[in-house]
């Protein structure tokens, strides 16, 4: 079986595990690396069909995604941005040695919104990215940018420095990238958060207009955990504030050594 691309990076005291967001790879998170460089010791990983594990076997689940970085990282806290979450948030439930702590960034344990769940996504929006998926996946990937650089602070900059990011380490796997959105359309971790045994922070962008902050703050008190929001940002608070995400992260591996 083919693994998973991971780089480390800095050789800080605390091991971090960092997983990004859907169509994307790990490069996206150089700000926040570059930030948290004295205080980690960080593995990036690029997900199955993302990156540089664009070839790799492993499926896009949660579950042996989080067994295949398990396999070659140490005991570290993980950070998981947007889908990436959801990921970290599965290895802290089932892989619990593994997960020194939690931490999801934009990052929402339902996608898709129902009557108990008004901050989440219209079910016929991840269809119609599916749908247009298959038609034209490149221009599908550039309209889901546009829309996680909304409510930024610039967000053509940002959109702009998230689509040049994109598709720097060559395109993302389309197979792949529908079943990054079946993922999000069907997984629904609600009602496992209570069993999150290690200590959870849930960072949030202000001006997410794809994982609103209410939906983090409800999770991180389901979780126990604690919640932060970053000012001014939207989808992908590392952009244009990495230090201002840098500086919550570092504040709770403090408490929480």
């Amino acid at each position: 079986m083919t693994g998973l691309h991971i780089e480390t990076h800095s050789t800080g005291p605390t091991p971090l595990v960092m997983i990004h967001g859907w169509a994307m790879h790990g490069g996206i998170l150089a700000p926040l690396i570059e930030a948290l460089a004295d205080r980690f010791t960080m593995y990036v990983v690029d997900l199955p069909g993302h990156g540089y594990s664009r070839d790799s076997d492993i499926p896009l689940e949660p579950l042996a995604c989080a067994r295949a970085i398990a396999e070659v990282t140490p005991p570290a806290v993980w950070l998981g941005w947007s889908m990436g979450g959801l990921v970290a948030l599965v290895a802290a439930l089932d892989l619990p040695e593994h997960v020194r702590a939690v931490v999801p960034v934009c990052s929402t344990p339902c996608f898709v919104k129902d009557e108990n769940w008004p901050h989440g996504n219209d079910a016929a929006m991840v269809r119609k990215l599916a749908a247009d998926l298959d038609a034209d996946y490149r221009a599908t990937v550039e309209r889901f940018i546009a829309l996680e650089a909304m409510g930024s602070a610039d967000p053509r900059a940002e959109a702009r420095r998230l689509k040049d990011e994109a598709f720097s380490r060559g395109e993302p796997d389309p197979r792949v990238l529908m079943e990054g959105l079946r993922l999000l359309e069907a997984t629904d971790l609600r009602p496992r958060l209570h069993e999150i045994a290690c200590p959870s922070l849930w960072i949030a962008g202000r001006r997410d207009r794809i994982v609103h902050p209410d939906t983090m703050h409800w999770s991180a008190q389901a979780a126990g955990g604690r919640f932060e929001e970053i000012a001014h940002a939207g989808h992908a608070p590392f952009i244009g504030h990495a230090a201002a995400v840098a500086e919550v992260l570092t504040q709770f591996t403090d408490a929480n050594p």
